[in-house]
């Protein structure tokens, strides 16, 4: 289900608690009008945008079950950069490029520097993902983990005087100490599931397993007290291993930006978000995007057998996501 408006008035409509796990990524600070009344992002001052992000993570603490996670998807911008609303209040070039279809080329001629806020300097950094992280930890979540996203195809950038950025921040966030994380749902294969450190410094230099008792603890790639007899799934301690081949799913993710050829605003890739909806959302629990857009989110979980809701302030972008999932198999299931 989409619910069309602004997500601090459509998300009164949703019961407490009625949702598992939220997975978004609103709109950044200053990069792109949308051409939308009461949009969120072109707020003046960073200020101004956290404030209104604390009065949307507001409402979702509200509809989140006690034991549900937030996962917030959060880009970075440089001050003056030339995103954004221009300092004397008209739009950027990519707004222009929303409402006229034009190219960029067209309408280059009209802009203007970026916004420069206050406290700032150009060319500054304005740190608005951990801006946000902080002022929810503030409020009452538990900032739980900085995820890295690494993306191999970043976008080019002609800066001489610093590096191509090539990542952004998810955050992983929740009500309570304790919450569901399915954390065998989303481990990856080890990258040496069936020896050790040591096992292998031995074996270069030619000498035999070196470990207490002869044997070789599997430090990577096993399930704590298996059935194993075998002296290489030994610790140390003497407790063994279940050899699974995987380990724990590791803090940076390294995930291709993909277009979505349906809209001319950035998406994140189904993959990014896939471990977010298998680790935080139980099978048939449903996840919530306040910030919809083209609704890789609701795809993402149709096809893992959740349920889902988005918010959507734009009727273009709502329409698009709804076909979108439509067309996408399975069928979405009914859950209020």
């Amino acid at each position: 289900m989409i619910l069309i408006g602004d997500v601090r008035e459509k998300l009164k409509e949703l019961p407490d608690q009625s949702v598992h796990c939220v997975v978004t990524s609103p709109p950044y600070w200053g990069l792109r009008d949308y051409g939308e009344d009461g949009q969120i992002g072109m707020e003046d001052t960073p200020e101004q945008f956290v404030a209104n992000m604390v009065e949307v993570f507001r409402e979702v603490w509200r509809v989140l079950r006690d034991d549900g996670t937030l996962w917030l998807n959060l880009g970075d911008s440089y001050a003056g950069s030339g995103k954004g609303r221009n300092p004397d209040g008209t739009v950027h070039v990519s707004a222009m490029i929303a409402k006229q279809g034009s190219s960029a080329g067209t309408v280059m001629g009209n802009v203007k520097g970026g916004i420069v806020p206050d406290g700032l300097k150009p060319k500054d950094l304005v740190g608005i993902p951990w801006r946000v992280a902080f002022a929810l930890q503030t409020e009452g979540w538990y900032l739980r983990q900085d995820i890295i996203w690494h993306k191999p195809n970043p976008m080019p950038e002609s800066v001489t005087d610093r590096c191509t950025k090539s990542h952004e921040y998810i955050f992983l966030l929740s009500k309570s100490r304790q919450y569901y994380f399915d954390n065998e749902a989303i481990k990856e294969p080890a990258k040496y599931p069936f020896d050790d450190r040591a096992s292998r410094a031995d074996s270069r230099a030619g000498t035999s397993m070196n470990s207490v008792g002869g044997k070789t603890g599997i430090r990577f790639g096993g399930n704590k007290y298996g059935d194993s007899d075998d002296p290489k799934h030994a610790t140390k301690s003497g407790n063994e291993y279940e050899a699974t081949g995987k380990r724990n799913k590791r803090d940076v993710w390294t995930v291709t930006t993909r277009p979505f050829k349906g809209a001319h605003f950035a998406t994140f890739p189904p993959q990014l978000i896939e471990p977010c909806i298998l680790a935080g959302c139980p099978p048939d629990g449903t996840v919530l995007d306040p910030f919809f857009g083209a609704g890789t989110t609701g795809l993402v979980a149709q096809q893992h057998g959740r349920n889902w809701i988005g918010c959507e302030l734009n009727p273009v972008y709502a329409e698009m996501a709804a076909k979108r999932i439509k067309d996408a198999e399975p069928q979405p299931k009914l859950f209020i």
